[in-house]
C-alpha cells in the first residue's frame, strides 16, 4: 500500500484507517516515496508529506503487528533530488519506530549508508533493485552493501519495470554478483546458503511468505 495514493486518492484523514486495517486486506507491506515528496529529511519536508507519513506510521505500530515500509532511496527518476533521498535522514524515524521493519529499497549510490542502518538497526532491511541491473560493476555494489551489513538483512530485488528484459537481466546478475561475492568470503556450503538467504529466505521471514 503506497501511503502517498492513499493521500492523493482518499485523504489524508483515511490514512490512519486504511493502514491499521492493510494487513487484514492482504496487503504484505507499506511503501513511502517521501523521497520524491521532498525529501527523506522530514525536518525540510512539506508538513503534508512529514505529518502524513508520522500517521501511516503511528497506525502502522500501533496494530501491534506492523507491517514493514519499504521506503525509496537513492537514485530514480529525472524529479528526484538525489542528495535528499540518502536513506542516512531515516535514523530517527527508525529509533522512533522500533517495532516497524524499513526496507530501504535501490539505494545507490548510498549502498554502504544502507548497509550501516542495517547493521546497526535490527529493524532495517535493504536490496540493491535498480541498482544491480543498472551499475557497470554489480559485483562491486554488492560488496558495499556487505561491508556491514549481516546477509540476513540484504534481499534480492529487480524492481524491473516497463523493459522485460530487465527482469533477466537483474536475475543473471545478481545470482553472478552473489557466485563472486560471496565464495571470495565464504567456504562453498556456507555461501550457498548465504545466497539461498538473499535470494529467497530473507524475504519469506521479513514478509510473512506462505511457502508454496
Amino acid at each position: 500500500m503506497r501511503i502517498e495514493r492513499v493521500v492523493e486518492e482518499l485523504g489524508a484523514d483515511a490514512v490512519a484507517g486504511e493502514v491499521a486495517s492493510a494487513r487484514e486486506r492482504g496487503f504484505a507491506a507499506l511503501k513511502t516515496i517521501a523521497a520524491y515528496r521532498g525529501g527523506l529529511d522530514l525536518d525540510a519536508t512539506p508538513a503534508a508529506v512529514r505529518d502524513s507519513l508520522q500517521l501511516a506510521l503511528e497506525a502502522n505500530e500501533a496494530t501491534g503487528e506492523p507491517l514493514p515500509v519499504q521506503v525509496h532511496c537513492g537514485f530514480g527518476d529525472w524529479d528526484l533530488h538525489l542528495p535528499r533521498a540518502d536513506p542516512g535522514w531515516l535514523k530517527p524515524l527508525v529509533e522512533r519506530f522500533d517495532e516497524t521493519p524499513f526496507v530501504l529499497l535501490h539505494c545507490y549510490p548510498f549502498v554502504r549508508e544502507a548497509g550501516w542502518l542495517a547493521h546497526v538497526y535490527g529493524n532495517v532491511w535493504f536490496d540493491l533493485s535498480l541498482t544491480i541491473p543498472h551499475v557497470s560493476r554489480p559485483a562491486e555494489a554488492l560488496r558495499e552493501a556487505l561491508e556491514l551489513a549481516p546477509v540476513s538483512k540484504l534481499l534480492y530485488a529487480s524492481d524491473a519495470a516497463r523493459t522485460p528484459e530487465l527482469y533477466l537481466l537483474a536475475a543473471t546478475w545478481w545470482r553472478d554478483a552473489l557466485a563472486e561475492v560471496l565464495t571470495e568470503a565464504l567456504a562453498p556450503s556456507e555461501a550457498e546458503e548465504a545466497g539461498r538467504m538473499i535470494l529467497r529466505e530473507n524475504a519469506l521471514a521479513l514478509y510473512g511468505a506462505t511457502r508454496p
